[in-house]
């Protein structure tokens, strides 16, 4: 049966690119891209394109009639950092335009729902390194309880109703196509736009916090990836962990001068060190290998050639 997949959220960090490889993949016509407002020009040039409210289901029920959509994918979200300073706000979008998405699925209006959940799940009770996918889930953040929430609901739908929703705690995602987007990981997406075009960073967090973290094309291959396996090897119906690499700013910034020899870092630390102090470490993503068979692509080393290459040529 073809796909044809409803990206909400598709302006952020991952929409971005995800939209990207879905067209490579299905075909430009079969991969509608939306957002609360109008994406680049690249974005909504290269295929179908609509203006959603993500937690309006109406709105979302009529573009699904509209293009006969199989799938959706759910980013629309707002992140950590920035869910700390809007509360409500967060928690209005994150949990009203899940239920909403899972509604349609319920309904039969869909056939599929992919929705990530985050490593903010975690808390500062969760163990810190190579943290299980199953154990103790205390968040501290407005974002982490939605997605802590969110996983639950996923699994209600999916064990109540049958709906086939598909779920990944993603760690740090870092990209260069696209400027950090209010997360607490996000000063590893600023440290290479301000390498190249300053030569010095200001770090929020401090020099030895470490987190697990994804270059943006292991992230997208995943998702890609969960969503096509068949549906018995998903034994896991709240949310997979998923990892590839964990370092710290310092460890970062000494990769980064492995290109650019006079780059400097200083560190200034704000609220977000809280959230980071909260997070794990490292992450066991055992069960993702096993029951999907993901592996990741990229290394710190890896990923900072590629990023800097490209900054650099822009």
């Amino acid at each position: 049966m073809s796909q044809t997949i409803l990206v909400l959220g598709a302006s952020g960090q991952i929409g971005t690119e995800l939209i990207e490889k879905l067209r490579t993949v299905y075909g430009s016509a079969h991969v509608v891209a939306s957002d609360i407002r109008n994406g680049s020009p690249s974005l909504m040039n290269s295929g179908p394109f609509e203006i959603i409210d993500a937690t309006d289901k109406e709105a979302i029920l009529t573009v699904v009639k509209k293009y006969n959509i199989t799938q959706i994918y759910l980013l629309a979200a707002m992140l950590s950092a920035t869910g700390e300073k809007f509360p409500h706000k967060a928690w209005n979008l994150n949990m009203t335009s899940l239920l909403a998405v899972l509604d349609l699925a319920k309904d039969k209006y869909i056939n599929q729902v992919f929705w990530p959940s985050s490593i903010a799940v975690f808390g500062s009770t969760s163990p810190k390194i190579q943290t299980p996918q199953k154990t103790i889930m205390e968040p501290s953040t407005v974002y982490g309880i939605s997605k802590v929430s969110g996983e639950f609901w996923c699994n209600y739908y999916h064990d109540k109703y049958g709906v086939d929703v598909r779920s990944i705690r993603y760690p740090g995602i870092i990209s260069w196509k696209t400027k950090p987007g209010g997360g607490t990981t996000d000063y590893a997406v600023d440290i290479f736009f301000k390498a190249v075009e300053q030569g010095s960073f200001e770090c929020f967090l401090n020099k030895n916090s470490c987190l697990p973290m994804m270059y943006m094309e292991d992230a997208v291959d995943a998702t890609v990836q969960i969503m096509q396996v068949n549906a018995d090897q998903i034994k896991i119906r709240t949310s997979y962990n998923l990892s590839a690499m964990n370092f710290s700013p310092k460890e970062l910034a000494l990769e980064i001068q492995r290109h650019i020899p006079n780059f400097t870092i200083t560190y200034k630390t704000d609220y977000r060190q809280a959230i980071a102090d909260s997070w794990p470490d490292s992450i066991d993503d055992t069960k993702a290998r096993e029951d999907w068979g993901w592996t990741p692509n990229y290394t710190l080393s890896k990923m900072t050639k590629v990023i800097l290459e490209n900054l650099v040529a822009q």
